[in-house]
């Protein structure tokens, strides 16, 4: 089980402390709470942690002071800053000290969880090291496979990680390309400084300039502050952008600018910042082609793919899928309560003869689904083609749709089989949701509730229910 992330809250004003720590605790984040800021030095470098948030004014030692010694001590720890004094140019000045980002007193709860959040990620792929298979200890986040394909691209990446170039990392979706940058981040002279990565197709069209550079305050509606971007978090350090072939047109013109020039200006701002970053992109699709139906700018790929490392489809490397399984099959034993997972070695062969158009991605989720459903026994043949067959039902929601659903157990009602068509369609989609939250989740029982829209009580009674082990998916 993935433990929950750790903050370190650090507020003199023991209401709003009380308040925070109340609402945090129950999203799910562990918090340690101190009123000073020499105590939450002390703490933040004594103690482990994955998120620092912090007021501006404090007794012992001021918030800002406290960004700058953390930074030069743990550059990899993200620093949050609250405050309701003094100007933005004070919160600009902590994030030029090393400050991951800030929010202005009053804020929107939703607004500092959803911040805190990202900090939590971007703390993972930082400080998670990426090693690999068989140096990692179980459940920890590898490099997996021994095939000539994998060595090559291992070997690219101890070639190039230390050397100032942007690399452009291309494969399938589901290969593995934001481990591959994780990895080069590491191994890189820049492994001290921040990792920001963002997906360029999760952000919406009209957001994605802002996402990036950062905005003024009225630069457009709802821009009620100035805003850093991606960009100037990640100064001194490494951004990756993940699915860059989904960078909309205008975007890539400002973005060709910056790595050209490495400097910007936000949205709806006049001043050049400057910024030392280097630049790892990753995408599926066929840039080329692209250029050729004249979605994306040729002069940018030239600039991104100075290194290009290409990573092969699960189907080209079938001799790997056997030790990808005992991968996964040790990252998850705990989380599902099986401490010794068994699979059968005719089960392995029918999964390695499986053409996975996900790749290693549909892999691991398959072999989740396995140990959900093997309740502390023997993986055999059986159990694959059940798993087999649900994921093929993910894969073609067409043939196997809740309409389809819908109308097959009518029949059955219509013949006198069954009376109550209504609450089994009910179970079954819930059954489903509630599965593959809890699943997506990696059984954190506060994301998934919050993503269902039901409260943890009510989602255990649930997990209950369905026979998914609630207690293996308990927090500490």
């Amino acid at each position: 089980m993935v433990p929950p992330p750790g903050i370190l809250l650090i507020e003199d004003d023991t209401g709003l402390a009380a308040n925070l720590r109340d609402v945090l605790t129950d999203e799910g984040f562990k918090v340690t709470l101190c009123t000073r800021g020499d105590e939450g030095l002390r703490r933040a470098t004594s103690e482990e942690c994955d998120i620092v948030l912090t007021d501006l004014r404090l007794p012992g030692m001021g918030g800002l002071e406290l960004i700058r010694q953390l930074h030069a001590t743990q550059p990899r720890l993200p620093v949050v800053l609250m405050t309701a004094h003094g100007t933005v140019e004070t919160a600009i000045e902590a994030t030029k000290l090393g400050a991951y980002d800030y929010l202005q007193k009053p804020f929107e709860m939703l607004e500092l969880i959803g911040l805190l959040h990202r900090a939590a990620d971007a703390s993972r792929l930082m400080r998670e090291p990426v090693m690999l298979a068989a140096e990692a200890p179980a459940g920890r986040t590898a490099l997996v496979g021994n095939s000539r394909a994998m060595q090559g691209v291992c070997k690219e990446i101890g070639r190039v990680a230390a050397k100032p170039v942007t690399v452009l990392i291309r494969g399938e979706t589901g290969t593995g390309k934001e481990l591959i940058a994780r990895a080069l981040y590491q191994h890189s002279d820049r492994s001290k400084a921040a990792f920001i990565a963002i997906n360029c197709a999760a952000v919406p069209e009209n957001l994605i300039e802002s996402e990036l550079f950062g905005h003024e305050r009225g630069s457009f509606t709802g821009a009620d502050r100035r805003r850093i971007g991606r960009f100037e978090q990640a100064n001194k350090g490494t951004l990756f952008l993940d699915e860059i072939g989904d960078l909309p047109p205008h975007t890539q013109v400002k973005l060709l600018r910056v790595l050209q020039q490495q400097t910007f200006q936000r949205v709806g701002g006049t001043e050049m910042i400057s910024v030392d970053v280097r630049v790892l992109a990753a995408t599926h699709r066929d840039l080329e082609a692209m250029i050729g139906e004249g979605k994306f700018r040729e002069d940018l790929l030239h600039r991104l793919n100075v290194v290009t490392i290409q990573l092969p489809p699960l189907r080209e490397r079938r001799e790997d899928i056997p030790v990808l399984i005992q991968h996964f099959l040790k990252k998850y034993a705990a989380e599902f309560g099986n401490e010794s997972p068994a699979i059968g070695a005719d089960a392995l062969a029918v999964l390695q003869a499986e053409p996975w158009p996900g790749n290693i991605r549909e892999l691991e989720n398959v072999t989740r689904r396995l140990l959900l459903a093997a309740r502390g026994l023997s993986i055999g043949v059986d159990a694959v083609r059940q798993a087999l067959a649900a994921r093929t039902s993910d894969r073609t929601p067409a043939a196997n749709s809740l309409p389809a659903l819908a109308a097959a157990l009518l029949a059955r009602a219509q013949h006198g089989e069954l009376h109550d068509a209504h609450a089994q369609v009910i179970a079954e989609a819930e059954r489903e949701v509630v599965t593959q939250a809890i699943l997506l989740a990696q059984g954190n029982q506060a994301k998934a509730s919050r993503w269902l829209g039901l409260s943890r009580f009510t989602l255990r009674e649930k997990l209950k229910q369905f026979g998914l082990h609630p207690g293996q998916h308990e927090e500490p």
